[in-house]
């Protein structure tokens, strides 16, 4: 079952929203392929990754009641996948879920035989798409930059590495490319 699972995962600036939405808009409608909704302690933004959002305090609750089958903190945001996101396994359905690489080791543990997604660029590209967001000093760009380099996929897993410097539409070729090489993908 788990084997349907992918673990996406990839430093901010890596463009996997972009990369997931792009993939959303080329399945067809009827396609066996999901993606899990995050519920995530912030308000929903106009534009990005459509959320659950609920404020921290609400999120500690629904931790604390155990609703996640996942949970993790990145970037000082608290991020959850519930229970009933995972459904579609249960229906041998593949399941795409939007992750962290901190909590990769543990995704493996919970779900042993889940496939890694990858989604990464260049430093230099990190660098610019991060600084052209102006969110952070050049100092907190300068430090995700270099723990998205020197981060690394443990080999004992499945990854599908893509590499998102160039356009979207070339990396998302590349992605449905590469994800139909798994065994089981739905053709077509």
């Amino acid at each position: 079952m788990n084997q349907r699972l992918i673990y996406v995962m990839g430093p901010s600036g890596a463009g996997k929203d972009s990369l997931l939405d792009w993939l959303k808009n080329k399945l067809p409608p009827q396609s066996p392929i999901h993606f899990a909704k995050r519920t995530i302690d912030r308000p929903l933004q106009a534009l990005g990754e459509q959320h659950e959002s609920v404020d921290p305090a609400s999120f500690d609750r629904l931790q604390k009641e155990k609703s996640f089958a996942m949970h993790w903190l990145a970037n000082g945001r608290q991020y959850g996948v519930r229970h009933g996101e995972l459904e579609p396994l249960q229906q041998q359905q593949w399941l795409l879920v939007n992750g962290s690489r901190a909590y990769l080791p543990e995704a493996l543990r919970q779900f042993g035989g889940l496939n890694v997604l990858h989604i990464s660029a260049s430093a230099d590209i990190l660098r610019a798409r991060l600084l052209a967001r102006q969110r952070e000093t050049p100092e907190v760009v300068d430090a995700r930059v270099q723990r998205a380099v020197s981060f690394s996929v443990p080999t004992s897993c499945r990854c599908v590495r893509i590499l998102n410097d160039t356009s979207l539409d070339d990396a998302g070729a590349v992605l449905l490319n590469k994800l139909s090489s798994l065994p089981g993908w739905p053709a077509g």
